[in-house]
């Protein structure tokens, strides 16, 4: 997978949803530069704005895109833990 394929699969699962990508192309580019790194490193799409801890139960919450609507970022800023979704407006 390349940088715009990931993020043609994140314009997918956006679709019809009450949040969409980032409106910043560069900070959506800088995040999925992040999650192919970790694809690379680590085999999976963990967010790169969040730490691993190496326990494979917590760190399968950190595969992007992730339970985003549960953590306080979204309830207070309106947007994912890195920025990279926000509420549709």
């Amino acid at each position: 997978m390349n940088q715009e394929g990931l993020i043609k699969t994140w314009e997918r699962f956006e679709q019809g949803k009450d949040f969409m990508l980032n409106p910043d192309r560069a900070h959506v580019k800088g995040v999925a530069d992040g999650v192919l790194a970790n694809i690379e490193k680590y085999g999976s799409r963990f967010c790169p704005c969040r730490l691993r801890d190496g326990t494979k139960e917590r760190d399968l919450e950190l595969v992007c895109p992730c339970n985003f609507k549960t953590q306080d970022a979204w309830t207070k800023q309106e947007r994912c833990w890195c920025g990279l979704f926000v509420k549709r407006k």
